[in-house]
C-alpha cells in the first residue's frame, strides 16, 4: 500500500508539472503574433482573435493553480490537495464554457471567408496593398485568384503566369476548344495561348486563417485532459483516509482467540 501511495504521489506531481507547462503554452499562444497571415488586410473584419482573451486569462491562472498543486502534492497536505482539486475543477468548467464558441467559429469560418472573397472581386479593383500581398502569395505558392483565376477578369497579373510542363502540352491539347484548356498545373486562357496557374489561392489562405483557431482548440483540449487527470490524482491523495485500509494487528488471548484491532499510530 505504501508503494502504491508513493507511486500515486509521484504521478500527481508529474501531472501538475504538465499542467504548469500547459499554462506556459497558453500564455505563449495568447501573446504570439498572428499578423503573418498572407493578405492579412482581407481578414480585418473577421474575428481571427477568437480565443486570445481566453488564453490570456486562463494561462496565468493555470500556472498559479499548478504551483499550488505541486506544493500540495510534494508536501502531502491533504486539505491543500482538496482545495487545488476544487479550484482546478472550477477553472476547467469555466474554460469549457468560455471556449465553446471557438468550435462554432471554426465551423462558420469557411462560409465567412467565401463570402469575403466574393466581396473583394474583381481583384484588379481591390486595394493596392491587397493586390501587392496577393501577388506575393501567387508567386510563392503558384496559385492564381482567390476562388479561380477569373477573379482577376481579363487583367491577369504577371504572378499568375505559369510555364506548362513540356511533356503535357502537346498539339492535341493545343487544339482543344474553349477559352480554358485545363491540364495541371497550368490552364490556357483565351486564344492567345497564355497559361496561368490553375490552383486558386483561396484554400491556401483558409488554411493560414484556420490554423490559429485550431491551435487554440488543441491547446485547450490538452489542458482539459491534463486538468481532469490532475484533479483525479489529487482527490485520491486528499481523500486517502476514506479508501486506504488502516493497519491492523492481531493478538491471541489466553483462550487461543484471535483478536484484530487497529494498529496504534506512531504519532
Amino acid at each position: 500500500m505504501a508503494r502504491c501511495r508513493s507511486y500515486l504521489r509521484g504521478l500527481a506531481i508529474c501531472v501538475t508539472v504538465l499542467l504548469l507547462v500547459s499554462g506556459f503554452v497558453m500564455i505563449g499562444a495568447a501573446f504570439s503574433p498572428i499578423d503573418d497571415i498572407p493578405v492579412a488586410e482581407l481578414f480585418d473584419q473577421l474575428s481571427i482573435s477568437n480565443g486570445l482573451l481566453v488564453l490570456q486569462v486562463f494561462g496565468p491562472l493555470t500556472m498559479v493553480l499548478s504551483v499550488l498543486g505541486i506544493s500540495a502534492a510534494s508536501l502531502d497536505y491533504k486539505s491543500l490537495l482538496l482545495v487545488f482539486s476544487a479550484l482546478t475543477f472550477v477553472e476547467f468548467v469555466a474554460l469549457m464554457i468560455v471556449a465553446s464558441p471557438l468550435v462554432q467559429v471554426q465551423a462558420q469560418m469557411d462560409f465567412a471567408v467565401d463570402e469575403l472573397f466574393l466581396n473583394v472581386t474583381p481583384l484588379h479593383k481591390a486595394a493596392a496593398d491587397i493586390q501587392k500581398e496577393l501577388n506575393k502569395l501567387q508567386t510563392s505558392d503558384s496559385c492564381c485568384g482567390l476562388r479561380k483565376f477569373e477573379d482577376w477578369d481579363n487583367q491577369l497579373p504577371f504572378s499568375c503566369i505559369c510555364t506548362p510542363p513540356t511533356t503535357t502540352y502537346t498539339s492535341e491539347s493545343r487544339s482543344q476548344p474553349g477559352n480554358s484548356s485545363s491540364y495541371e498545373p497550368c490552364v490556357m486562357v483565351g486564344s492567345n495561348q497564355q497559361f496561368v496557374h490553375s490552383k486558386p489561392c483561396g484554400p491556401i489562405l483558409k488554411s493560414y486563417l484556420s490554423f490559429p483557431v485550431k491551435l487554440r482548440i488543441g491547446i485547450i483540449s490538452a489542458f482539459a485532459t491534463i486538468a481532469i487527470t490532475a484533479i483525479a490524482l489529487c482527490l485520491a491523495l486528499g481523500l486517502e483516509k476514506y479508501w486506504k485500509k488502516p493497519p491492523v494487528e492481531t493478538t491471541v488471548d489466553d483462550y487461543d482467540r484471535v483478536k484484530y484491532q487497529p494498529k496504534p499510530s506512531l504519532t
